[in-house]
């Protein structure tokens, strides 16, 4: 028989590059997933995928799933090295994501597949734990948990505030009449690729100048910080995990125009102080903000391309006339059967 397992994607709707440093994220989990069926046997993970022509063929004993070819082996190859399952397989990917978007389309395949290869499907922050080894291992980035755990944690209908200093989570119910507005850029990009391992030294970088973890320094901490890069770097982050709480309790509340206008800030601040955005996020954000109906948008994920989130009335987006939009609703977590 064989295993099917589907995990979704995410957007972040607020909290970037604050988890790396112990801080709080808001993402949601939506409605566009991965799909991995597999017929167990064997010492070798075989899958082909409907997002590239190449095959993955990964032995169960992988060394060094860097190395592997194609590229997007190199997640199964992760998955495979971190999990050491005793019994292979052979089977499809499928998915409904847009690679190198922003949306976590590898932590969509990260925890698909190891719940198909038979990884414990009762704890989320392990399964989380996991697959973030499994994507450290595979692409060299050092990413935080946030999308591994918003894949395996998720609740339908609500967002997912989460401290990753603690890993505590809190639902957060998404109202009704609200639409999560998703509009896909056009440029893609690869972490390993883009500054993000940059933006993380310098995240440390700063946290060293001023003997304290960004998670729980103040305005002043930051102050002390000569005027420069690691100033800019350290105030994003500061701010940005006011901005979650205030997102998250607006959110709860019904307060649509204050939660959409803390997004907005975080785009500004990605933009100015943490240097992420680009000139085409920037352009689709300020034409989101200025449209009746729009309460708030920013660029979403890592930056450096990929997609642009709003938090919008119902059909506000229609008569824009921009491409890639697609309206999502809050998932549920991955599943297995």
């Amino acid at each position: 028989m064989p295993v099917i397992a589907r995990a979704p994607g995410r957007v972040n709707l607020i909290g970037d590059h604050t988890d790396y440093s112990g801080g709080l994220v808001c993402p949601m989990a939506i409605d566009l997933a991965t799909t991995v069926t597999i017929e167990p046997g064997g010492d070798r993970v075989e899958l082909r995928s409907d997002a590239d022509p190449e095959p993955a063929s990964i032995p169960l004993d992988v060394a060094d799933p860097a190395s592997v070819e194609p590229a997007w082996a190199r997640y199964v190859a992760g998955v495979v090295a971190v999990l050491r399952p005793a019994l292979g397989g052979r089977g499809t990917v499928s998915t409904t994501l847009p690679v190198g978007a922003g949306l976590s389309s590898s932590a969509a395949l990260e925890v698909a597949l190891a719940l198909a290869l038979g990884a414990d499907d009762h704890d989320p922050v392990a399964l989380a734990h996991l697959c973030q080894r499994a994507e450290h291992v595979a692409s060299g980035v050092p990413c935080g948990i946030m999308d591994q755990l918003v894949v395996a944690a998720a609740v339908e209908g609500h967002a997912l505030m989460i401290d990753c200093a603690t890993l505590s989570l809190t639902h957060v119910p998404i109202p009704p009449g609200v639409d999560v507005v998703v509009v896909d850029s056009g440029e893609r990009r690869t972490l390993a690729t883009s500054a993000y391992a940059e933006r993380r030294a310098e995240v440390a970088g700063a946290e060293a100048l001023i003997a304290t973890p960004l998670r729980a320094a103040t305005d002043a901490d930051v102050t002390r910080l000569p005027p420069g890069t690691l100033r800019r770097r350290a105030r994003h982050v500061v701010t940005e995990n006011r901005r979650v709480t205030t997102f998250a309790a607006a959110l709860s509340a019904g307060d649509l125009a204050a939660a959409g206008a803390a997004m907005t800030e975080s785009h500004a601040s990605l933009r100015d102080d943490f240097a992420v955005s680009t000139p085409t996020l920037d352009a689709l954000v300020a034409r989101l903000v200025s449209a009746p109906g729009v309460w708030g948008a920013r660029l979403t994920g890592a930056g450096f391309g990929g997609c642009v989130i709003a938090l919008t009335e119902p059909g506000a987006t229609a008569g824009l006339g921009l491409p890639g939009v697609r309206t999502v609703t809050a998932a549920g977590p991955a599943t297995r059967r």
